[in-house]
């Protein structure tokens, strides 16, 4: 899933959300609809929209299936990074040369970042996803899973409605209520959405030219740092202390080189200021250098995997040669990566959910019981360092 914005307004919605979540469906509608009333929505404006919404049983059950998010880094880009993708990603960077110029030339955004996020997201406009938007909004408002997330997005939906950019019958998309070729959530639309074939509309669905717009807008609000670097594939001296890598710690670039570390397919960039070193299948794997624009791309999607292979799949597709596999150590099955977590919250630590996912909590457990135990810590949990816990 894309961002799902955290702000004083988030936190306004949470105490709210979890009060009606699980409400009979009759009930929360009619709670929904006085609090837009409240909002200063006119009554006959939130009568018409709300009419007829129904709940959604497959919305919910696609929420609880999220299992591609376990793979590793190498298969999960394998997964996603199609010979078809990559032939699609040309031809559309010819198609629309003249707005991704002009999106390089206005955000600093290059082609390859958002040709990357609108393979993955909806393989070009081709799936954008069949479920109706309002519902699936109202059915994870609903559900007590997350409600604080996804209520914010109804009454974005609602104003987006209110100008005539939203049908609450019509439009479809993604099962979390992301919308159009690049899927963006109505908040996001609400703030960044652009016209960018000069038709004085804002059609995500149908114009490649907005879509893409709108996309290098949300990066530049979110953050982007223009004509800046994001991922890029290094080369570790065999004398790195391994603690120093992982997400949740940076170092200035020039620090990095002072320690031997290299770019594999060119130098490291000093004047981006600070980067990580991310592993992600350990030591003997690929290892990247992220630089503060990969930070944006947890703005758009949450999962660790996702996000590396889609900053990776942007560097691929502006001229970067294929990463280099190595030969890293066996990780976890789902299965085994669930025991692994619920015996890392034995020993006191925070791994969010126990969903069998590597995430960066679950990382920095694994990384300081890996150092507890005099092992490498690369944050790369294996069968071994399970048999050890």
């Amino acid at each position: 899933m894309h961002r799902l914005f955290l702000s004083c307004v988030f936190l306004c919605y949470a105490s709210l959300a979890s009060a009606t979540c699980g409400a009979d469906w009759a009930g929360f509608i009619k709670g929904i609809k006085q609090e837009a009333v409240t909002m200063g929505h006119p009554r006959s404006l939130v009568t018409r929209f709300f009419n007829g919404a129904e709940q959604d049983p497959k919305v919910i059950q696609a929420d609880r299936r999220q299992g591609v998010f376990q793979k590793d880094f190498i298969s999960f880009s394998h997964a996603l990074i199609s010979q078809h993708r990559l032939v699609h990603a040309q031809k559309n960077a010819a198609k629309y040369a003249t707005i991704f110029d002009r999106l390089s030339r206005d955000y600093g955004i290059p082609p390859g970042v958002l040709l990357a996020f609108w393979a993955f997201e909806t393989d070009f406009g081709v799936n954008q996803g069949n479920f109706n938007t309002l519902n699936a909004l109202l059915t994870l408002s609903q559900d007590c899973r997350r409600p604080e997330l996804f209520r914010p997005q109804v009454f974005a939906a609602l104003g987006l409605y209110a100008r005539g950019d939203f049908d609450p019958r019509e439009t479809k998309g993604a099962w979390a209520g992301e919308i159009g070729m690049i899927q963006m959530l109505p908040e996001d639309i609400l703030d960044s959405g652009s016209d960018g074939d000069g038709d004085g509309r804002v059609d995500l669905q149908n114009s490649a030219e907005d879509a893409l717009m709108s996309g290098a807008h949300m990066l530049r609000r979110l953050g982007w740092q223009a004509d800046a670097p994001w991922l890029q594939e290094i080369e570790l001296p065999g004398d790195l202390d391994l603690n120093l890598t992982g997400l949740d710690k940076s170092l200035p670039v020039a620090r990095w080189q002072a320690l031997g570390v290299t770019g594999r397919h060119g130098p490291l960039q000093p004047s981006a200021g600070q980067a990580s070193v991310l592993l992600p299948v350990g030591h003997k794997g690929p290892a990247f250098l992220t630089y503060p624009n990969f930070n944006v791309y947890f703005e758009w999607n949450q999962s660790l995997v996702y996000v590396t292979t889609a900053a990776y799949f942007a560097t691929l597709l502006s001229g970067a040669p294929r990463f280099d596999p190595g030969t890293p150590d066996a990780g976890l099955t789902g299965q085994d990566m669930r025991a692994l977590q619920r015996k890392l919250v034995a020993r006191g630590h925070d791994v969010g959910k126990i969903d069998g996912i590597l995430g960066s909590k679950t990382r920095a457990a694994v990384q300081a019981e890996q150092e507890r135990l005099n092992l490498p810590a690369d944050a790369w949990p294996t069968p071994s360092l399970l048999a050890r816990l």
